[in-house]
Order: C-alpha cells, then structure tokens, then sequence
C-alpha cells in the first residue's frame, strides 16, 4: 500500500495544502489539495475520490479537479461518500450557480462525476484496496476509513474530537500499520475544539489511552496558524509512537 500525502493541514496557507492522500497513484482520499499538488496529467490517472465529509478543506479542489481532467478521460470520476456529503455538494459546488453540475456534463448518460453512496462498516473495495468507513465525531456526518490491502491495515481518522468506534476498530484490525489522527488546534484552542469536534494535543493524548495496539500514531490536519504550539505540545507529550504526517512524503506499508 502506498500513500502519498499531498495535503496534511486543516487549512491553507504558504507551505500548507488542505487535507487529501493519493493512494497506490489513483484513488483520492478526500480532495481539498487535489488540484493544486499535481500535475494535469497525474491528476487525470485519479479513478476514484473518496470524501470523509462535506467541509471545504476536504473538497474544495473538486471542482478544479474536474475541469483539469474534462476531456482528458474516457471514463468517469467516481466519488464515494455518504449521502450527507453528496447532498452538500451538488446543492453547493455543482448547482450551476457556484460550479457547472458536471454530474451532468457532457450528459446525464456518460457524466465526468458518478456519485456513489458510502454506508458505515460497510466496505469497498477499489482497485484491490479495501475501504471500511467508520462513523466519527464531527458537527456533520463524518467518515473515518480503515484502509487494507495485502494483509495490512492503516486507520484513518479523518476530522474527530473524542471518538470511541475507530478505536475498537483499530484495535482489531489485522497487521495494523499506523494510525492517523486528527490534531487540528493547540491546547490554548480547547473550547473552539471542544465545540468543533476536533482534537488538541490534551485530547489526543486522553484518546490514546483506548488504542491497545503500539503501532505509529500520525498526526494531520493541523490548523497553520497553530502548528508550531501543537509541535511543542506533543513534545511535551512523550509519547515515542507519536510523530506527525509528513506532506510531501510517501509512506509504504
């Protein structure tokens, strides 16, 4: 399994791509740097697109996506997600209004964008890479994945506050390999988490007490404007397991 992190962080700015994995060159797991981490032409050998939930940072670029590789493709991009998001996204992104409605463009027959609704615990697979979502915490219905392919297992947290599902699953996978988890503010941001669902490095660390596996525990989605305090505040942590994920790099499991 390879996967390739071309955006790591909650937001954007010089230096920090919004949240979006390529796995094994050619499915997305969620979109929100689709469009500005690759080349055309490595953009138009992405199949399928995974969305974990409806929020920008997660599928902004799909709309820049999708006009990168119109025409490029034979067949169609096609997108899994739960019912919520795609709800989100065709009255928002593909309403004609704010983007074309490219579910159908060039037609309602042959669309550039199939939309294909995913069901908690219920896996898929996609070319020989099996995705289980995992409900999460979050303000709007929120998908986490537990990711496997030849006998091993990453989990995938996707935006969480205190969750309890993915840890009992993540506890049981088989062969698991890392685990990657949501840590988007600083300690001083714990209300703003708290009512936002995310994590700091005090959650984190009270959230880690219910994984019973030691395997590598990579932290994402880090909000720019507090990186470097929850740096030092996972430091403070002294966890050896923890690490954070690496935009930019390429992790094979």
């Amino acid at each position: 399994m390879k996967i390739e992190v071309i955006g790591g962080y909650g937001g954007e700015s010089l230096g920090c791509r919004m949240t979006c994995l390529v796995i094994n060159d050619r499915i997305a797991l969620d979109a929100g740097s689709l469009s500005q981490a690759l080349p055309i032409e490595r953009q138009a050998e992405i199949d399928w697109i995974l969305l974990s939930h409806s929020h920008m940072d997660h599928t902004s670029s799909i709309p820049f996506f999708i006009e990168n590789v119109f025409g490029r493709r034979q067949s169609t991009i096609d997108i899994y997600t739960s019912s919520a998001t795609e709800y989100a996204i065709r009255k928002y992104l593909f309403n004609n209004a704010t983007w074309p409605d490219f579910t159908r463009l060039p037609n309602h027959l042959l669309p550039a964008v199939k939309f294909h609704e995913l069901l908690a615990e219920t896996p898929v697979e996609l070319n020989g890479v099996r995705f289980t979502p995992i409900q999460v915490d979050h303000p709007v219905p929120t998908h986490g994945f537990l990711i496997e392919e030849n006998g091993k297992s990453v989990v995938w947290s996707s935006d969480t506050g205190p969750t309890f599902r993915m840890w009992e699953i993540a506890n049981r996978a088989r062969n698991l390999q890392a685990v990657c988890v949501d840590t988007s503010f600083d300690n001083s941001l714990q209300e703003i988490a708290d009512v936002s669902f995310h994590l700091t490095p005090r959650t984190l660390e009270q959230e880690l007490e219910k994984l019973e596996v030691k395997v590598p525990v990579l932290l994402h989605h880090l909000k720019p404007p507090c990186v470097e305090r929850i740096r030092a505040e996972v430091k403070q942590l002294r966890n050896p397991d923890v690490e954070f994920l690496e935009q930019g790099k390429t992790y094979e499991f």
